[in-house]
């Protein structure tokens, strides 16, 4: 199976390339070739103004005995959009340009034209003074000449113009210099104030939170009777915030224990204890007493009883109580 993409080609040994028919066309032959218009141009039949860079379906062709330096001169061939007018433009390779054959007019050429002019004389004056030497002799007195007048005319513009405006230039510059010396001290002069009041600042801020840390500064309350109007609040400045101390969680809940009026009704002493615990059991013994006089009926024996069985419910509580406040 033969490849689908062939590099080389099979050449047979009694090939001969000069048995090879070659194809004869006529050397003026046009081809069809798509471009834009060189310059601006209006057609002669119409009017029409066909402007620079419009795309044409031209004709190309060679030609016939004109080239410039071996490059061949080509002609193209367009048509009017409007009537249709053949419009015909050849390339110029000596001007880098396109020079229009007939058809139409080139539009904007005045500048062209004027350059074309400077061109052509400078070239006759080169021409002149290369075969004439006394030409070249006067071409140079004329323009030295010329120099002069164009000079002498400037002076007088510049002392034309000195005596119309008097300006005092050393004045001026005087000026500008004492604008510029009192700007720089009036900069200056902000600059230290404005370092002056961040210093007071500065001072104010540590004396305040030195104060704080003291004490803490009393909180006036506000009077709500003394604004009689509701805008009031609105002119008066913003009030300075005292600062609270931080308060724990566990000080909000059960409070501090700093201070000795807190701690003295917690503590009690060991000889009002006692008291305590002996006070009831006189109490208790007297009521003993009382209801064994008032009872003369009952035995000895259920008296005494009863007085056991009290000092004994005594002796617990007072027991109790010790336990519980050691």
């Amino acid at each position: 199976m033969s490849e689908r993409k062939v590099l080389n080609k099979y050449y047979p040994p009694d090939f001969d390339p000069a048995k090879i028919p070659k194809l004869k066309l006529p050397k003026d032959r046009q081809y069809v070739v798509r471009l834009m218009a060189p310059f601006n141009m209006r057609c002669k039949t119409c009017g029409e103004y066909i402007y620079k860079g419009k795309k044409f379906n031209a004709r190309k062709e060679t030609v016939q005995n004109e080239s410039y330096l071996g490059l061949p001169i080509f002609r193209f061939y367009i048509k009017c959009t409007r009537c249709l007018a053949e419009i015909t433009f050849k390339t110029d390779p000596e001007n880098t340009d396109y020079t229009m054959e007939h058809g139409a007019t080139r539009n904007f050429q005045a500048e062209k034209l004027l350059e074309e002019e400077e061109k052509r004389m400078q070239k006759e004056r080169e021409e002149e003074e290369l075969n004439n030497p006394m030409k070249v002799l006067e071409n140079r007195t004329k323009d030295s000449k010329l120099e002069m007048e164009v000079l002498e005319n400037l002076q007088e513009l510049k002392e034309l113009n000195q005596r119309q405006a008097n300006v005092d230039f050393e004045a001026m510059l005087k000026q500008y210099k004492e604008l510029e010396e009192e700007q720089r001290r009036r900069e200056q002069e902000e600059d230290e104030q404005e370092m002056k009041a961040m210093l007071e600042q500065a001072q104010n801020r540590r004396l305040l939170e030195d104060s704080d840390s003291d004490e803490e500064p009393t909180k006036a309350r506000p009077n709500p009777t003394a604004q009689s109007k509701p805008t009031d609040i609105l002119q008066e400045g913003p009030q300075p915030q005292s600062k609270r101390p931080r308060m724990e969680s566990w000080e909000r809940s059960v409070g501090k224990l700093s201070t000795k009026a807190q701690l003295a009704g917690l503590v009690a002493r060991r000889k009002e204890k006692e008291k305590e615990k002996a006070d009831p059991a006189l109490e208790n013994g007297m009521e003993t007493r009382g209801t064994t006089a008032s009872t003369g009926s009952l035995p000895a024996a259920a008296a005494a009883a009863a007085a056991t069985s009290s000092l004994g419910l005594l002796g617990a509580y007072s027991d109790s109580e010790d336990s519980a406040s050691d």
